[in-house]
């Protein structure tokens, strides 16, 4: 059997076993009147960790459902990127590139957060505002919802925490209020971020701050133990990432 022969029959089974190749889709829609430019990080890492949404675009990923996958995605705002995809962001940038590549966003920005096959089979997604806000965002699964709001249900913030923000928070830009950092990330104290003396549930209750952003988002983490009411779980679900998804065209 030469090579060029062994080189087209893999090919050919490669194709025949496409069809029992399970993925799942992740789709992204920008509702926002701006651009908005999307950054992912995970333990498979989408399209080299970003991509760009103009307004009303929609695009979506394809992910591994053979195994576990981990990882979170956000939404960049005010970037400006040249030919080479360099550049830099006013919010959730990630080193000044159009692809992030494995960089994680810098704070503040709001999450969305899953663990896909964990436990059980099960999903495991939430929106969260712990690191802070710099967009509206939801998650939808296209699984039918049941009794249980927290199962296959829509974790989201719409509400557009930039306007409402303490001043003691505010991330301004040229005087303009882009994005509300959490108490943590601003104050880094125990207290806020949860850590040593006030490291479990019970010494770190919600503060004064992250009250705030729970009464704006209540399906959205608050803080680091806000899980009973953020975290929603699903099965064998493909999703759908919105930023602004009230279509209130939030400009930025």
């Amino acid at each position: 059997m030469n090579c060029q022969f062994r080189v087209k029959l893999f090919a050919l089974c490669l194709l025949a076993l496409l069809p029992f190749i399970h993925t799942r889709t992740i789709s992204f829609t920008n509702r926002c009147s701006q651009t908005v430019w999307v950054g992912s990080l995970g333990s498979e890492i989408p399209l080299q960790g970003g991509w760009t949404l103009e307004p009303s675009q929609s695009n979506s990923i394809q992910l591994p459902d053979d195994r576990d996958w981990s990882g979170r995605f956000w939404g960049r705002t005010g970037c400006k990127f040249d030919a080479s995809g360099q550049g830099f962001c006013e919010t959730g940038d990630c080193g000044g590139k159009l692809q992030c590549n494995g960089a994680g966003g810098v704070p503040p920005a709001s999450l969305a957060e899953f663990t896909l096959n964990n436990s059980g089979g099960l999903d495991f997604y939430d929106v969260s505002l712990v690191d802070g806000y710099n967009l509206p965002i939801s998650i939808e699964s296209d699984q039918p919802k049941s009794s249980d709001p927290y199962h296959c249900g829509t974790p989201s913030c719409v509400s557009d925490l930039n306007q409402n923000c303490p001043q003691e928070l505010q991330d301004t830009i040229g005087g303009r209020v882009v994005a509300c950092l959490s108490a943590c990330e601003k104050f880094n104290t125990d207290r806020y971020c949860c850590r040593g003396l006030y490291s479990t549930r019970a010494t770190c209750p919600p503060s004064n701050y992250s009250v705030i952003f729970k009464t704006a988002c209540p399906g959205a983490y608050s803080y680091a133990y806000d899980d009973p009411t953020s975290t929603f779980t699903c099965s064998k679900s493909n999703y759908a990432i919105t930023f602004c998804p009230n279509a209130q065209l939030i400009e930025y």
